[in-house]
């Protein structure tokens, strides 16, 4: 996700955490904000690796660009704690490594 992209997501967090309250009312904790903020590259690598099973289907351009993502949310994901950084790194690696194989394949042809 670019810069800038993440300065919305980082001022409501900031204004959020601020006031106290969640969306329902309640009281916001560290620990909502680091939920919060998990759920923000979740999505993003399930939108990613969402589209292995069609990568044969994918042009070039969305590849690199998928490719290009994936080495973005890697970033983001060596910040997490020693489990979830394991085990999320290593899929989206498998995912990557597809992307990076179909792309090779297709230039080849």
């Amino acid at each position: 996700m670019k810069r800038s992209a993440l300065v919305p997501l980082f001022s409501i967090l900031v204004f959020m955490f601020l006031s106290q309250t969640s969306m329902i009312g309640g009281r916001l904790s560290i620990g909502s904000l680091v939920v919060l903020a998990q759920e923000g590259w979740k999505s993003e690598y399930d939108t990613i690796c969402s589209k292995t099973d069609v990568a044969m289907t994918l042009s070039t351009e969305e590849l690199k660009g998928l490719i290009a993502r994936c080495d973005q949310l890697k970033l983001r994901i060596e910040a997490e704690e020693e489990s979830t950084r394991k085990v999320y790194l290593r899929r989206l690696k498998m995912c990557r490594d597809l992307y990076d194989y179909v792309l090779e394949n297709k230039a080849r042809k």
